[in-house]
């Protein structure tokens, strides 16, 4: 058996474990708003916040109405405003689908985002309830000129 003479160390270079990307797909009703790669999901269900790394185990969670923020590999933190919604990892992908959703880099940007989108989405349901209740009106009068013709 040879003997290593003092001069004759072996170096070790560390290993650095850059785990691969997930893939994140925020599907809407009508569209898909993200689809990209990320290192890091955060997002909150009922029993609380939560957070994806490259190699969780698969998880399913209901999400509640507010702030999915993830990572990009290039470590730009996005913030996404969610209406609630499912979110389903399974292996790398990671599909989140909800009703509404709003994408910003600054969390004011996405605030003012918020409070538009409300704005618009009341306007739309004021005016959803006065033509339900013209229709409403409606039928009642037409009810009442059939009862009235059946006398």
């Amino acid at each position: 058996m040879q003997k290593r003479s003092p001069e004759s160390k072996i170096t070790h270079f560390p290993i650095i474990f850059t785990p691969l990307p997930m893939h994140l797909k925020l599907l809407l009703s009508n569209h898909v708003l993200i689809d990209q790669p990320a290192t890091k999901v955060i997002a909150e269900a009922e029993n609380g916040a939560f957070c994806l790394l490259p190699h969780h185990i698969d998880f399913l969670a209901a999400l509640v109405p507010g702030i999915l923020t993830f990572l990009t590999p290039e470590a730009e933190e996005i913030f996404v405003a969610v209406d609630g919604g499912i979110l389903v990892k399974c292996g790398s992908e990671v599909l989140v689908s909800t009703r509404n959703a709003f994408r910003g880099s600054q969390l004011n940007e996405l605030k003012q985002e918020v409070i538009q989108q409300f704005r618009t989405l009341n306007e739309q349901e004021r005016r959803a309830r006065t033509a339900i209740a013209r229709m409403e009106a409606s039928l009642a009068r037409q009810f009442t000129a059939l009862t009235m013709e059946g006398r």
